[in-house]
């Protein structure tokens, strides 16, 4: 990997070198480096672009790397990749895209990762994207999850993006069985003239499963977001969506959460909440010795924590 790379990875990751355990590094539409393990097997797809993760029955505290890296200027990619997690498991999962686009041409990757999550499992998943270069081509990047938990199964979502990507879509769908959860946790921040949109669809169709939903997004400049939460409560089952944001200069955002009780067991909660940053807020950190920028910046930091 050259040094752009490097840095993406670390953007992404936070990688300083080749990680411990199950990992495949891919990189301008190429996979350029990958390692299995006697518990976590990487596969070629040979029908299309992506790789199947094979996690066998009983893996416990491993981890598996999948960064993508962009610093192909004008390239072009969609990627599949299937995840089937055993049952009796216990792993993270590490993804997340980064662009360096130094030139006029726009770069895009475009991926569907499906989720198979087996019985009385737990998974991690972190995705992070990230935008860098100089270059006036577009940073495009539109994520699409497929998760399906099985009994008893747990699965937690981190998404961030916080810099350098000019256009997302990113959408999540999910069906949930028996005494499964799923937790949802996005961090969003756009600026410039920068648009991201987020859709969440989950199904709750097993009795006693759960799903919390929660967004956090700063919009700043020109810039435009929209979130869409939609839980349908199918059994007996709670569900709760929260998209908290941040508006700021000539920003605009939409919040549209969207739940259905198909079950008079059913328990469901939405909340959305968009506002400035106060005024007195400011002013009580400026008084510390900030500057008016080192405050606002110092509260946005602490919002998106």
């Amino acid at each position: 990997m050259d040094e752009i790379q490097k840095n993406l990875l670390e953007q992404i990751a936070g990688l300083h070198q080749v990680p411990q355990g199950a990992y495949n590094i891919r990189a301008n539409g190429e996979s350029i480096e990958r390692n299995t393990t006697a518990h976590i097997d990487i596969v070629t797809k040979t029908d299309k672009s992506g790789i199947d993760i094979i996690i066998k029955p009983g893996t416990k505290k491993e981890s598996v790397h999948i960064p993508v890296l962009l610093s192909q200027a004008g390239l072009t990619e969609m990627v599949y990749n299937d995840f089937y997690i055993g049952e009796d498991c216990d792993v993270t999962i590490v993804a997340g895209c980064g662009i360096h686009n130094g030139g006029d041409k726009k770069s895009q990757h475009d991926g569907i990762h499906s989720f198979f999550v087996g019985k009385n499992s737990k998974v991690r998943y972190v995705e992070k994207h990230y935008g860098s270069g100089d270059g006036t081509g577009e940073r495009i990047m539109n994520p699409s999850t497929i998760i399906e938990l099985e009994e008893n199964s747990y699965m937690e979502m981190e998404t961030v993006q916080i810099k350098g990507v000019d256009s997302t879509k990113r959408s999540t769908k999910a069906k949930l069985k028996d005494n499964s959860t799923l937790v949802i946790k996005e961090k969003i921040m756009t600026h410039g003239k920068q648009f991201a949109e987020t859709s969440f669809d989950v199904d709750l169709d097993g009795e006693g499963c759960g799903t919390n939903v929660i967004s956090r997004s700063v919009a700043k400049d020109d810039s435009r977001q929209i979130f869409y939460a939609k839980i349908n409560g199918n059994n007996q089952c709670h569900g709760h969506s929260e998209c908290d944001a941040i508006i700021m200069d000539n920003a605009k955002i939409s919040a549209i959460p969207e739940i259905t009780a198909n079950h008079l067991e059913a328990s469901l909660i939405h909340e959305a909440a968009i506002g400035k940053i106060a005024g007195e807020q400011i002013m009580k950190l400026m008084t510390l010795g900030l500057t008016e920028a080192e405050a606002e910046a110092q509260i946005i930091n602490g919002f998106l924590k």
